[in-house]
């Protein structure tokens, strides 16, 4: 009787139906003990960092469906209750593969297969691909056949550490180069190039290293000519067809280049005295030699000269030379290596006496 007398009292506490809705909602969690209490339930005291659920929240919590992902809604559910789902977090990426972590040799090995242009562009991303674009390793050999190059830019080539280049029938601008370090230039076709002659002079006063050079067809100078001769390692020249040196450069250059192995000098714009010079001067490792073209300048005597001093010759072409007559063909039988000889156009050779 004492606790269903406890019980009445407290119920008569509750709020009445008439009051405001949103007081049934609130419940004072003070009068749950005393609640229990009254009808003989026992209550287990929480721990401090306890997370037990309030009857309140069991009970919502009782109701609520399991977690669904939401969906569009339409007009009749907008007004529905719906519990999204908890947002995952985000995993962590792990970083791909960046530029900074790619070895300079794996690039050089991307660049080696870029052209020319492509390459140049590549230059302008940033300072790295800057200083690995100009890197020798890619700048080996350079075709830049039939081109038109802007004033510097064959400066710009050739400083790069450039030891192949190839521009026959290209419009080659002036020079501008940085600084006075010789280059690396080893072999060079610049055959008919549209070039002033400063331009040239600038470029082989740096070259020291060069194997072979072909100038066909170009106007040079005394001091292009002297240059060539600074190169004491040069085995192939064609200067065909040159013209604008005198026989005094020429006999430095052909006196200082003691390792020639093939000359071409036909055709060039040559008085008696040039082609004297070159049979005097010329190098005794000489193995082809080309001296086609000088119809009146090119006497028997500078072919006895050039045959007693050069004994390996393999390939001798002396066509278009018509004061040449049957007696020179005795000394071409002192060759002991000749394979190749052209006299075409030398009237005063009779056929018969080649057989």
């Amino acid at each position: 009787m004492e606790q269903q007398s406890k019980l009445r009292k407290h119920l008569q506490e509750l709020p009445t139906v008439d009051n405001h809705p949103s007081d049934l909602l609130s419940w004072d969690p003070s009068k749950t003990r005393q609640l229990l209490s009254g009808m003989g339930v026992a209550l287990m005291d929480k721990e401090v960092d306890d997370t037990e659920n309030t009857p309140h929240d069991m009970f919502f919590g009782c109701l609520s469906p399991p977690p669904k992902r939401q969906k569009c809604r339409d007009r009749k559910s907008e007004n529905a209750f719906v519990i999204a789902r908890r947002p995952r977090q985000n995993r962590r990426l792990e970083p791909g593969v960046l530029w900074e972590s790619i070895p300079d040799e794996l690039l050089l090995g991307i660049f080696f297969f870029l052209p020319l242009t492509d390459l140049l562009k590549a230059s302008l991303v940033c300072k790295r691909w800057h200083r690995l674009v100009y890197d020798e390793s890619l700048w080996h050999s350079i075709d830049l056949a039939d081109k038109t190059l802007n004033p510097g830019a064959i400066s710009h080539v050739l400083s790069a550490g450039v030891v192949a280049i190839r521009c026959p029938r290209s419009f080659i601008g002036e020079t501008m180069f940085k600084d006075s370090r010789p280059l690396r230039l080893q072999h060079a076709d610049l055959s008919n190039c549209q070039m002033t002659i400063s331009a040239l002079e600038d470029i082989f006063s740096r070259c020291r290293k060069l194997v072979n050079l072909s100038l066909e067809g170009m106007v040079l100078s005394d001091d292009i000519i002297r240059c060539i001769g600074h190169n004491s390692g040069l085995r192939r020249l064609n200067l065909c067809g040159c013209s604008g040196f005198t026989a005094e450069a020429l006999e430095v250059m052909i006196t200082s280049c003691t390792r020639l192995e093939e000359l071409n000098l036909s055709w060039c714009d040559f008085t008696p005295d040039h082609i004297q010079v070159a049979a005097n001067n010329i190098s005794e490792s000489l193995t082809q030699l080309n001296l086609s073209g000088y119809r009146q300048n090119l006497l028997q005597s500078d072919v006895q000269t050039i045959i007693k001093r050069c004994r390996k010759l393999i390939n001798i072409d002396f066509s278009d030379s018509v004061m040449l007559t049957s007696d020179c063909l005795a000394l071409f039988h002192e060759l002991d290596n000749l394979q190749h000889l052209s006299l075409s156009r030398c009237y005063h050779i009779p056929s018969t006496a080649l057989t």
